[in-house]
């Protein structure tokens, strides 16, 4: 079993895939969900553990004002979902982040809340930016109805039928959250509080816990409302009905500079993939079950990819070469020779040849879902201290310091940064809301507050300078005349020994999409259905197809 990244990497080297061909933003920006996603690590910890949730309080009225409380016990330790549920009119309803109502609201309770908690937690979590909440709340959350398809469910079930299929499939979630904020934001516990217990040991378990718990509050008002209106004819939504909902959401730039600014940790996420790829490629045969696996994995993605829709064009275009890819290799593994040498490489390397950037992304993950056994240990170095990389060695020599740059950032310095497209974005930070924006460099104002995200312009500027000293120069003499540089001498040092740590791309060019980046992160988050509503922002759909709460240990994870 892998314990750490490093491990992870040095076991199948042979069958890696570089980091050059890894982590450029256009083929970061074709990512899918798999296995390892961290909505489904924690799945899993959910029906092996045997957590129980139970609903403890409901005070909600028939328009679906009041609050809840969803209770999830895992061993000795309880987390409670705390839900204010507001009826919101129309036209207060906006999922842009200026917003300052919702139709839900949420926090994650560190344990089971007393009638106190209640009521401090209901003077300020309906505000949320503008409330405060402690370091017992571990996630503050907002959530919007999808109208016209919670309309639809609340309307049919009060009449006593099931809703529409189709109207379901075309959106497939009651509520989107806008926000689910979380390590120390507004008050929150920060990340080290929670990051020695086991159960939270994996990257962002508090957030999956949290818009899970928020997808059982979802049909639960929905079926209230139904019920308080229409009586002894309404009916419950039908089991497979809702499983087939999940939590939509809303994310824009706040999440993007995330992986830029947490290099260790992006680092370890993708080792955890390429290191499962390569545990795949690496097997000498394939088995029937792993072969039935994978053929149920292909059949599920002609699924979504059918229902995916979108209308950005970058994403149309996407959608069609990954329908016109996945409609080939179901073919191709139909007809496929698994008892050759290494079938599931041969397999790969097929897909490498002919497939878009989409075709293959799918492809792999529809090579990992059949192999758990294999391949799901490796959720366990997917997390990082990032505490010890804060130490730069100032003893290292200069010719070291070149050595590193050369050889992990040759990307970077091929870049021409005097061409007004290389150079044409500033990354900042909101005033009003403390997100990240993006400026754009010859019309916008602000340059002043641009924060450290081209990596690639960096890296430069530190080459361009280390060219004035000599090979046995220290890199603190450098340091010392040049402290400006302390923050990508500290990122090359991590390179050293963390080959995936950095974006391959220039952050700050006319040309870049924003959306690769969101797409990358959310697909570890284990999100589908992506759909950019811009070049900045996208909706997206999780635990679609999951268990509820009732159906852990029955329904597969």
């Amino acid at each position: 079993m892998a314990h750490s990244a490093h491990d992870a990497i040095s076991q199948t080297a042979s069958f890696q895939r570089s980091a050059s061909e890894v982590m450029n933003l256009e083929r970061m920006g074709a990512s899918h969900p798999t296995r390892l996603s961290f909505l489904r690590t924690m799945l899993r910890r959910l029906h092996k553990e045997n957590w129980h949730v139970d609903r403890s309080v409901w005070e909600i009225d028939a328009e679906g004002n009041g609050h809840a409380v969803y209770r999830t016990t895992c061993g000795e330790r309880t987390y409670s979902l705390v839900a204010f549920a507001h009826n919101l009119p129309d036209e207060m309803r906006s999922d842009r982040v200026i917003a300052t109502a919702w139709d839900a609201t949420f926090t994650l309770f560190d344990g089971d809340p007393t009638g106190a908690d209640i009521i401090r937690l209901g003077a300020n979590v309906p505000l949320q930016e503008a409330g405060r909440i402690s370091t017992r709340e571990l996630t503050l959350a907002r959530a919007n109805r999808s109208v016209r398809l919670f309309r639809h469910v609340l309307e049919a079930l009060s009449q006593g039928r099931q809703p529409d299929q189709s109207e379901i499939a075309d959106i497939g979630y009651l509520m989107r959250t806008t926000a689910v904020y979380g390590s120390g934001k507004f008050g929150a516990a920060d990340r080290s509080d929670i990051a020695d217990r086991p159960e939270m040991a994996a990257p962002f378990q508090v957030e999956m816990l949290t818009v899970w718990l928020i997808r059982a509050f979802t049909v639960d008002i929905v079926e209230h409302m139904a019920k308080a209106k229409g009586g002894d004819r309404a009916v419950r939504l039908d089991r497979d009905l809702r499983r087939s909902l999940g939590v939509g959401n809303s994310t824009g730039l706040g999440m993007a500079p995330f992986i830029v600014r947490h290099p260790v940790l992006l680092n370890n996420w993708m080792v955890a993939r390429e290191e499962a790829l390569a545990r795949v490629r690496e097997q000498t045969a394939a088995t029937q079950p792993t072969i039935e696996g994978l053929r149920t994995a292909l059949k599920a993605a002609v699924q979504n990819a059918a229902v995916w829709t979108s209308q950005h064009p970058v994403q149309r275009t996407k959608l069609a070469d990954l329908r016109k890819d996945l409609a080939l290799l179901v073919e191709v593994v139909d007809a496929w020779d698994f008892d050759q040498p290494r079938p599931w490489d041969a397999l790969w390397n097929w897909g490498a040849e002919v497939l878009s950037l989409e075709g293959q992304e799918a492809l792999l993950s529809v090579m990992l879902e059949p192999h758990g056994n294999l391949v799901d240990d490796l959720a366990e170095c997917m997390g990082a201290d990032e505490a010890p990389t804060f130490h730069i060695n100032g003893a290292m020599r200069i010719r070291d310091l070149r050595a590193i740059l050369k050889q992990n950032y040759d990307w970077a310095l091929a870049i021409d940064f005097t061409l007004p497209e290389n150079n044409a974005r500033f990354w900042y930070v909101s005033e009003e809301k403390l997100e990240p924006r993006l400026g754009e460099r010859a019309t916008e104002n602000g340059i002043e507050l641009e924060q450290p995200l081209c990596i690639a312009r960096l890296a430069v500027e530190l080459a361009t300078t280390l060219d004035a000293w000599d090979d046995d120069d220290a890199v603190a003499a450098v340091l010392l005349a040049h402290p400006e540089h302390r923050y990508m001498v500290r990122r090359v040092q991590i390179a050293q020994n963390h080959p995936f740590a950095e974006v391959q791309g220039n952050l700050a060019a006319k040309s870049m999409l924003p959306i690769d980046l969101l797409r990358c992160k959310l697909s570890f988050f284990g999100a589908t259905q992506f759909d950019p509503r811009s070049d900045r922002w996208v909706r997206i759909n999780l635990f679609q197809g999951a268990p509820f709460p009732d159906e852990i240990g029955k329904v597969a994870t």
